[in-house]
Order: C-alpha cells, then sequence, then structure tokens
C-alpha cells in the first residue's frame, strides 16, 4: 500500500531529513513506484510538487529535497496504486476549498463500494478511490456546515465519525489539512513523534542519513511528525491506535 507522511510545527521548519526518508521508499528500499507529491502550506497559500514517477529516481523529488521550503504543515505521499492508472491526475495529495482555505488530503488504503457515496460539491479529476473519499468528505462538511463552525472541535467529532464510517469500507488511514490543523486518523497503521527540548540527534532507517536537532532548531520548537512507519531507528515513536484519530496543532497533540 501507499506511506504517508505528514508535519505539524510552531515555527516554519523544514522537512528535507523526513522527506528523505520517504523517498528511498519509492522504488528504493520500498515498492512505492506509481508516483509522490507534497504540500507546504505557507500562510494561506500551498506549494505543491507532484511525479507520477517513482520518488527514490525523481528529479522534483531531489529538487524539493535540496532546497529548504519550510513550513507550518506539511502532507506527503508516495503511492503503490491499487486503483487508478498511474498518471498525474493520481498522485496524492489531493486539494479543494473550503470555508476560504486549502484543504489538502492524502489516503493510504484500498476501500470498496466508493462509488455509492454521493457528491455534491466536489468531483475528482482522477480516477482514484482516495480522491472520490476525499470530494465525499470535503462535501460532507462542507453541507452540514456552510460556514465554519466558531468551534473547531466540532470539525473534529465530524471528521472522526465519518472517518469510522468510512474504515468500514476497508483501509482507510488518512492525512487531511486545513492549514491550521493535521488530521491523523488511523485504519490500521499509523506511527508519530513528537519532538521538543532538548533536542537529539535522529538517524534514517532508509538512508545513510543523520542530524542534530539540537543544532538546528530553539528550544521553543515544537516539531511531530506523522508516518505509515517509523522513519528513524534511534528514537521512540508512538503507535496510533486503529479508529484513533490524532489532531496536531502547531506541533502540539489536542486531547
Amino acid at each position: 500500500m501507499c506511506e504517508l507522511l505528514g508535519m505539524s510545527a510552531n515555527v516554519p521548519t523544514d522537512i528535507c531529513f523526513s522527506f528523505t526518508g520517504l523517498m528511498q521508499r519509492g522504488g528504493g528500499s520500498g515498492p512505492h513506484r506509481d508516483g509522490w507529491g507534497i504540500t507546504f502550506y505557507v500562510g494561506k497559500g500551498c506549494r505543491s510538487f507532484h511525479d507520477p514517477q517513482p520518488s527514490s529516481n525523481s528529479e522534483v523529488a531531489r529538487l524539493v529535497q535540496r532546497h529548504s521550503m519550510k513550513s507550518h504543515i506539511v502532507i506527503s505521499h508516495i503511492r503503490q496504486a491499487n486503483v487508478g492508472n498511474t498518471c498525474l491526475e493520481n498522485t496524492h495529495p489531493f486539494q479543494r476549498e473550503l470555508w476560504g482555505q486549502h484543504w489538502t488530503f492524502a489516503h493510504n488504503g484500498q476501500l470498496t463500494d466508493t462509488s455509492s457515496l454521493p457528491l455534491s460539491h466536489y468531483l475528482p479529476v482522477g480516477d482514484t478511490d482516495s480522491e472520490h473519499v476525499f470530494c465525499w468528505l470535503l462535501g460532507e462538511l462542507r453541507t452540514a456546515f456552510p460556514k465554519p463552525p466558531s468551534d473547531s472541535s466540532v470539525v473534529r467529532y465530524f471528521l472522526q465519525q465519518r472517518c469510522q464510517f468510512l474504515k468500514t469500507l476497508g483501509v482507510f488511514n488518512m492525512l487531511l489539512s486545513d492549514g491550521d490543523h493535521l488530521y491523523c486518523f488511523c485504519s490500521t497503521k499509523l506511527s508519530w513523534i513528537t519532538r521538543r527540548a532538548p533536542f537529539g540527534e535522529a538517524c534514517l532507517s532508509d538512508a545513510d542519513v543523520n542530524v542534530d536537532f539540537g543544532q538546528e532548531t530553539t528550544p521553543n520548537d515544537i516539531v511531530s511528525v506523522v508516518a505509515t512507519e517509523p522513519l528513524t531507528d534511534n528514537e521512540t515513536w508512538h503507535t496510533l491506535h486503529p479508529g484513533n484519530m490524532l489532531v496536531l496543532h502547531k506541533g502540539v497533540a489536542l486531547s
């Protein structure tokens, strides 16, 4: 199946280290050869890069890896195709506008009977089950809340309920963001780690790369990273239990 990578931080942060580990799994240390994508939130805007080529030998991926694009929230995805052709329009993350915000979505897993989910305000461009579900999910949100609720926890509980339903259709591991919160739903497999002072050294599992975060951060930085599988082999990652949703805001997990 596909693999996910997300980041939430309280200051603009470079994700090159984690992305270097993920891109090796796209046809290098892993079988996910059917395209990749990444979205960086910058203010109210987004920078997105997509490529239907394997990330391990993608020139676009190397460009992203070399440039320090700092962001509060990042969502990335490497694809092992189950439904839909291997082409640019089927590469995650997908994006749509809701409430004047860019919403970004990436999915790991395969779902059945998604064509039975009625679409209202949004239509897919490609032919994946993932994009269809994203259009349905955002349409459900827009129908239930024509205007954004003043209490963001209402959105969280609404999304959790809909994700629980989608879990009954198959495997539904998801990252979703409105540029403020990072919603992470676990159907089968999702891990996360929060790094804060005192920072230490981290070593990638998929590449001979280490970094001393103490040299790259300030004592006030808080950075959380979410991935399908832990990206480092010398840190303790938390495992999200199936059916649970993790919501991150400025690097902090909301209770």
